[in-house]
Order: C-alpha cells, then structure tokens, then sequence
C-alpha cells in the first residue's frame, strides 16, 4: 500500500522577525508535514532543506504571478510579513490567488500586537488591514496577535550600542512591557498550523508573553550574564526614530518603516504604563508543550551579540 501523503503546509515568510520561520520549519519536519518555501532569495541552509525534502518556490509576494505555483495543493499557509511596508498588497495577491484556485487552506497569520485600526504604527495599521483582506477573502484566518516583544529586539536594535557603549536607549520608558522569545513565538504558530482547533472560535487570538520586564530590568540581566554594565536611557519617541533612521541607512537590518513602528509602539508602552495583556507563563507552555525561554536564558545563549570584541 502505498504511503499516504503528508500534509503539505506552504511557508511564507521562513526568514521571520527573531528567527521564528526557520523554526516553523524545523518542527513542522518534526511533526511530519511536507513543507513548501517561498522565498525571494536563497541562503545557505536552503540546500540543506532541500535535500530533507523541503519544496522551495522562489517568488515575490509583490508579484502576483509567482504565487499560483506556490499554492498549488497546499493543506495549510502559514503567513508571516516581514516589518516593513507592503503587507496589505502581500495578503491581497495571496488572497487572490487563493480564491481563483478555488481552495481555502489552513491559513495562520503571524501578526503583531499593535496590529489595529488606530495604531500609533503605519506598519500595525497595515497588518490589520492584511488581516481583514483575508477575512473578506473567505479565508477564516487564524490570526496570531503574539501580546509581546521579542527578545531577538533587544541585539537587532541595540546590539551594537551595547557592545560598544554599555548602553542603549529607547521610547519605551521605564515601564513594564512583555517579552517572548522567537522560539516561542514560532512554536506557537506551529501549534496552530498542526492543531486548527487549538484557536478555534477566534478570529484573533493573543498569546501572551513568558514574562515582565522593564528595559531597566533588561539592561540588569544583561550586565549581570555578561560581567559589564549595560545602562539604559529613556528617551522620546522622535529622537529614537531618528536615531534608528540613520542607522538604516547604514545597517541594512532596519528600516524607515520599522524605525516609526517601534518607536510610536515604544511610546504607546511608555504612556500607558504597563501591558495591556499581561504575560502568563503557564498558559503559553500549555500551547507549546514546554517551559518558555526567559531573557536570562536568551542572553546567556547569545552572550556574543552583546559583548564587545574590542574591533569596531
């Protein structure tokens, strides 16, 4: 007899903010589905996917064309845009071909707290367009509001100042805010993926975050892992634009999109003085079958990214 066909599920997005697509990947293989890539360019562990039998299609979700193939027969989506513009145009060219091929997968969006209709961030105010581009569609998208900040922020927009400075600064104030680790994140959207009635009944769903911690709290457990004071600095939510808008056109890791999103968010935080959905460990290691990550544990595993190695 022959073997029946795994469920094949279409990854959009396997670079992802904090290194969550490449995990998608990595546990839905585990989990025994067959997994399509779509990708715009390719990296050096995408030989290494395909030869485990990974599907890559190379493409560009801004081109509606490159789609049709990649949706071809897939069970599920999984939909994850990166921070930066163009995410409406993204969800209505999937969206599209989607109707037209006459098929309603699975489809789990990896969305974003501040994802709403009167966000203080374009690119929040973008994603719940997307989002509802989906809705209309007829899609019934499980969407995936993670109500956290990732850790993998604190190295993509402070890693550098800390190594070479001991200290960073941002809009976030010294308020409390959530924290989730890209892992963590991912394994969520796996749980949906492989589950569909894990969130059923939401058409928006809010995990929570693994803890608390004010970025006060978070320049501590840096100094403490690494043995050298890390400092952090309150400051407006203009001048940290600023700031990151410079340093786009240098780094080539944020951009101009970005650099508004997290800053009007960062104040947002400030303002109100606290999450807006507090983060509850247990219900977010029922979801993924394990102990979140805490900073601690994350910056012990990435002590390189915030220790200076004395080169500029």
């Amino acid at each position: 007899m022959a073997e029946e066909a795994k469920p094949l599920v279409l990854v959009i997005g396997a670079g992802g903010h904090g290194g969550t697509g490449r995990r998608v990947v990595e546990q839905l293989l585990a989990r025994g589905r067959a997994v399509r890539l779509f990708l715009r360019s390719r990296g050096a562990h995408v030989d290494d996917l395909e030869r485990r039998g990974v599907q890559v299609v190379m493409g560009d979700l801004m081109d509606r064309r490159t789609l049709v193939d990649a949706v071809a027969g897939v069970d599920a989506v999984y939909f994850a845009y990166p921070i930066a513009a163009g995410a409406v145009a993204a969800a209505s060219n999937l969206a599209s071909v989607l109707r037209a091929d006459g098929v309603s997968p699975h489809l789990v969006v990896m969305s974003m707290g501040p994802s709403a209709a009167d966000s203080p961030s374009a690119l929040g105010r973008a994603q719940w367009v997307a989002e509802e581009v989906f809705t209309w569609a007829g899609l019934d998208p499980t969407v995936l509001r993670v109500a956290a900040l990732f850790y993998e922020n604190v190295v993509v927009l402070h890693g550098k100042e800390i190594r070479e400075t001991g200290r960073f600064a941002n809009s976030f104030g010294t308020a409390p805010a959530p924290w989730i680790g890209g892992r963590d994140a991912a394994d969520l959207a796996v749980a949906a993926l492989v589950d569909p009635d894990r969130f059923a009944g939401a058409k928006v769903s809010y995990p929570p975050g693994a803890e608390l911690l004010s970025h006060v709290q978070i320049a501590e457990a840096i100094s403490a892992e690494i043995g050298s004071a890390v400092e952090f600095a309150p400051i407006s939510a203009g001048e940290w634009q600023r700031t990151l808008e410079d340093a786009s056109m240098s780094s080539g890791v944020v951009n101009d999109a970005m650099a508004q999103h997290i800053s009007a968010v960062g104040a947002q935080l400030a303002q109100r003085a606290g999450a807006a959905i507090v983060p509850d460990p247990k219900k977010l290691s029922d979801v993924i079958g394990r102990e979140p990550q805490s900073f601690v544990e994350f910056v012990r595993d990435n002590r390189e990214a915030f220790t200076s190695t004395g080169t500029s």
